[in-house]
């Protein structure tokens, strides 16, 4: 693997079973909405499933749900043992999304260095996060992953080809189809192929082209758009698992201009306070010259202030500071104004929706001003984050 550019091909399992029940969506998305993950239960029931070897943000505890894990390592194993896998040895997998609006997302299933990535802020490396990473959400990523002999990617990563002549070049007629599949709960339609040995070298190509003029004008080559806290996970647990695959992360690749990428504002929900007290506050704090709209929302009531910057890096250092002043009060991150307004038709809860900013401006903010507040933006709505599918083995058996 060249040190330019830290992505190769993997060894990649797809299963043999019914795809529709085994894809399951990110395990970091729905955390305030148990209903959707009981459909999902519906849906997948009967059936190998993703469900069953990761672990829903929303079911985690501070005791570090042990039984959980144990039960995820030990079904890794079985499912390898009962053989539903097929394995592409040395392989990238073409796969195109049709996400929610109808649009198409292309990208590339392989592997990524993580020799090459840090988390640290202002470092300088080949793969960077776009947002600050929170090292509190890492241990319990840690403690799923270093007993697992499986990883299964929810990680996109990013790269900004202005011109579309990598990924998008791509011609599916000469590739091998490999899935064609409708994703479960309004995920939308998934296809997959394998690239031909031909065309593996093709890209790997133009993707050391891109990445030796990255390199040469100072900027970044790729950006870890979705999946942060699982990626810092798999660096951190790298050395504690010790095997050579342990040092990569499967994750797909996708050019931040395609069609089916589209950025949406992460919003903020606030649980367990009296909400007009926040606003009292929050407008308080914000008093002066601002020039970003964030409306809000709580039982009964609604409205809107000002914010000067990143409407998400100025809420956010409020709602923290709020937040630490009042026992029981919390924050929860959510995609789409619907599931907010539907949130705070609760008591003592209060949320808040606003613009985000534009995917052709993130590289070139990154670049010039480091990484973003957590949080910042979510490429495309809930339902349109990656599913989990591809698996790869990293540990013992």
């Amino acid at each position: 693997m060249s040190a330019k550019l830290p992505f190769c091909p993997a060894d990649i399992l797809i299963p043999k079973t019914d795809l529709h029940k085994w894809a399951t969506i990110a395990c970091d998305q729905f955390t305030s909405q148990p209903d959707y993950w009981e459909k999902v239960a519906g849906e997948a029931e009967g059936a190998p499933s993703c469900l069953s070897i990761t672990l829903p943000e929303i079911f985690l505890d501070g005791r570090g749900n042990r039984e959980r894990i144990n039960a995820i390592n030990t079904t890794m194993r079985q499912f390898l043992s009962e053989d539903i896998f097929t394995e592409y040895k040395d392989a990238l997998i073409l796969v195109e999304r049709t996400v929610s609006n109808g649009k198409l997302r292309h990208g590339l299933v392989g592997a990524f260095a993580l020799d090459e990535y840090s988390y640290e802020p202002n470092a300088k490396a080949l793969i960077s996060p776009t947002e600050g990473t929170v090292l509190s959400r890492i241990p319990a990523r840690v403690d799923i992953r270093k007993g697992a002999c499986l990883e299964l990617p929810h990680i996109m990563m990013l790269m900004d080809d202005r011109g579309q002549h990598i990924i998008e070049s791509i011609d599916k007629s000469k590739q091998t189809l490999l899935y064609d599949f409708e994703l479960m709960l309004g995920g939308g339609h998934i296809k997959g192929w394998l690239l031909t040995e031909d065309e593996k070298k093709r890209v790997l190509s133009l993707l050391s082209a891109h990445a030796e003029s990255c390199e040469k004008n100072g900027e970044m080559l790729f950006a870890v758009g979705d999946g942060n806290h699982s990626l810092a996970a798999a660096k951190a647990s790298a050395d504690i698992i010790g095997t050579p695959e342990a040092r990569c992360a499967l994750a797909e690749l996708v050019d931040i201009h395609s069609e089916g990428i589209e950025f949406e504002p992460i919003y903020r929900v606030v649980f367990g306070v009296d909400a007009k007290d926040v606003i009292e506050y929050l407008k308080e704090n914000f008093r002066g010259a601002c020039e970003r709209k964030v409306e809000y929302f709580g039982k009964g009531f609604c409205g809107s202030f000002m914010v000067d910057g990143l409407e998400a890096d100025a809420l956010q250092r409020a709602i923290d500071k709020y937040i630490a002043a009042h026992k029981g009060a919390s924050v929860d991150y959510i995609h789409g104004a619907e599931a907010v307004k539907e949130l705070c038709s609760k008591e003592n809860t209060i949320g808040f929706i606003f613009d985000g900013m534009a995917k052709d401006e993130l590289f070139d903010y990154v670049n010039k001003n480091g990484v973003l507040p957590r949080k910042t933006f979510s490429i495309g709505q809930a339902t349109d984050k990656r599913y989990y599918l591809e698996a790869r083995i990293i540990g013992k058996i």
